[in-house]
């Protein structure tokens, strides 16, 4: 489990380090970290449906943000859980755009008991960076 939960960051909401050896497990692992947080079992969340996600920004800190935006979307829009399958990040021009196959089910309540509603990622302490060769984040999500 490449992340670990923060109790001493936010007191009303939930943060995460997150990490990985590119750039593109750092974003799953964030991905990850953020199924994790809604729900009790992540791995009771079969994996039965394709959703491909395309975010772009100008910079890491916010391509993971909009990433883990339009993941709490597709919870709240659409009622799916989704892990990330495969992410891939290519830089061009100076934007970042994110492309991730993202693999899951509509919420079932009886299967995926809820823990905390996610209603947001925040800008809050956002951060990304490569420290000695591992990418870190530090993500704080409104519940």
């Amino acid at each position: 489990m490449p992340f670990r939960f923060l109790d001493d960051i936010a007191t009303a909401d939930v943060a995460f380090e997150a990490w990985g050896k590119t750039r593109e497990e750092l974003f799953a692992a964030g991905a990850d970290a953020l199924l994790s947080t809604m729900v009790h079992d992540p791995e009771a969340v079969e994996r039965r449906e394709e959703t491909v996600v395309t975010v772009e920004d100008t910079a890491l800190d916010l391509l993971l943000f909009s990433f883990l935006q339009e993941l709490v979307f597709l919870k709240d829009a659409r009622r799916r859980l989704l892990h990330p399958e495969k992410v891939r990040i290519a830089e061009e021009g100076g934007r970042f755009r994110l492309e991730s196959v993202l693999r899951g089910e509509k919420i079932d309540r009886q299967r995926h008991p809820l823990v905390v509603d996610v209603k947001a990622a925040t800008l809050h302490r956002l951060r990304v960076a490569c420290e000695s060769g591992i990418w870190r984040a530090v993500v704080v999500l409104d519940v």
